[in-house]
């Protein structure tokens, strides 16, 4: 069972930044994953620094702050969303509103990280370690850099997949 969960946390999570590179446009979108992920990532940072006074869930991650996540959903959507415009402004895609692409899944795939954070929060503490590694000094290892990543790219591939379709 452990042997199939990290096969599927790890490989087929982080496949879908692939599927969105072979995609239409695919090589715009791609970076959609990481906007969202360290976007947030950073934007729940300072947010939380700078206004956080409520624990978001402290038995899982103890320094996150319910206004660091707003924030951070709020810095990655903004990001999103110039990123969209920077798009339709300078490489004119054809039948793609990029703007709305960017705002819906800059909201989407900015919660979904912090989900993906939280996940692999929960993990740790339920195996009573404190990082994935040490092999990024300040941030442990990959994983604990990347967890946020791993749930955000199948949720970036599947709202690229059918907004394209739709917009």
């Amino acid at each position: 069972m452990v042997t199939f969960f990290g096969f599927f946390y790890v490989c087929f999570l982080i496949s879908h930044i692939y599927l969105i590179r072979e995609y239409t446009y695919g090589k715009f979108f791609v970076w959609l994953v990481f906007i969202c992920a360290f976007g947030c990532d950073t934007g729940a940072y300072f947010s939380g620094m700078l206004f956080g006074k409520r624990k978001l869930i402290p038995e899982l991650s103890p320094k996150k702050t319910v206004e660091g996540a707003v924030g951070g959903v709020i810095t990655a959507t903004v990001v999103a969303v110039v990123y969209g415009i920077c798009i339709e402004r300078y490489f004119k895609l054809e039948n793609v509103n990029t703007t709305i692409l960017c705002l819906i899944t800059g909201i989407a795939g900015s919660v979904l990280s912090q989900i993906g954070d939280l996940a692999a929060s929960s993990v740790k503490r339920f195996v009573n370690l404190k990082d994935y590694g040490n092999l990024i000094p300040g941030h442990g290892g990959i994983l604990d850099r990347f967890d946020s990543v791993l749930l955000t790219a199948p949720v970036v591939y599947y709202i690229m997949l059918f907004l394209i379709e739709v917009l």
